[in-house]
């Protein structure tokens, strides 16, 4: 089971209302980790935000026990969740993601994907995925029965404390966290556990952060590796040119240049 660094607590939890959801809530007499963590002030909950450390924490994988800070080990990294194992969503999700192996480590990323279920359950469903998808699942996946991770990172889905599992633990949805070498939350994406997600996104994001890291530009609407970039509105003109050569005005606050691939 994942063990954490910062004490955890599910955000909003406290705020559902109706009779429906104070009678599941209190039909529950089991002692159980949702009780637990609503007794948890919510301040106490890492603030998730973009630009905010990425919360640490120890947890058991596929590859051995890591600790995430030192798994980070100065690249970037993508977190993402997944609500259970052997589920048809999931499956799809993690073939398409472990043939894009070569194009993550090209970029220096490392993926590391979360599923609540026990490293067991993890063994089997690997497996299944790779005959499926023809793929070779190589990155680690964290076992996390206990969704201790999930409300961590708050990779929960709350539902009047309606979506429940038959253990009083929410279930967990399909987050995408990318995280830059030096541990700061640059992107999340959200999913619901229906909504399959977008490998080709995920990459795609990935360059414009690196490239914007890079070349101090941003990137605009539907924007690939290898288009035009628009130059911050913080450079003047003058500068872009000096900086980027040529450079396309739009409008005043619209400037496109190309800095390649």
């Amino acid at each position: 089971m994942a063990a954490l660094f910062a004490r955890a607590a599910p955000r909003g939890l406290t705020k559902a209302t109706g009779p429906l959801a104070r009678s599941q809530f209190a039909a529950r007499s089991s002692p159980l980790p949702l009780r637990r963590y609503l007794a948890t002030p919510a301040s106490e909950q890492p603030r998730l935000r973009l630009g905010s450390e990425a919360p640490n924490f120890a947890a058991k994988t596929t590859h051995g026990d890591i600790d995430f800070h030192k798994f980070i080990d100065g690249k970037w990294a993508i977190l993402f969740s997944h609500p259970a194992d052997f589920t048809p969503v999931c499956t799809t999700e993690l073939g398409a993601f472990a043939k894009m192996k070569d194009e993550f480590e090209k970029r220096n990323v490392q993926m590391i994907g979360l599923s609540a279920n026990d490293l067991g359950s993890h063994d089997r469903w690997i497996k299944d995925i790779d005959e499926i998808s023809g793929s070779n699942l190589q990155f680690p996946i964290i076992a996390d029965a206990d969704r201790k991770v999930a409300w961590l990172y708050d990779m929960v889905d709350q539902q009047d404390l309606a979506n429940i599992d038959q253990k009083g633990i929410a279930f967990t949805i399909r987050s995408v966290f990318v995280i830059d070498p030096n541990k700061k939350i640059r992107l999340t994406m959200m999913y619901p556990a229906s909504t399959g997600r977008n490998t080709s996104e995920v990459l795609r994001v990935i360059d414009s952060l690196q490239t914007g890291d890079k070349k101090g530009i941003t990137t605009p609407i539907d924007w690939q590796a290898g288009d035009d970039v628009i130059v911050p509105p913080t450079v003047s003109t003058a500068d872009a040119k000096k900086k980027f050569g040529d450079v396309r005005e739009v409008k005043p606050y619209l400037r496109f240049t190309n800095v390649g691939k």
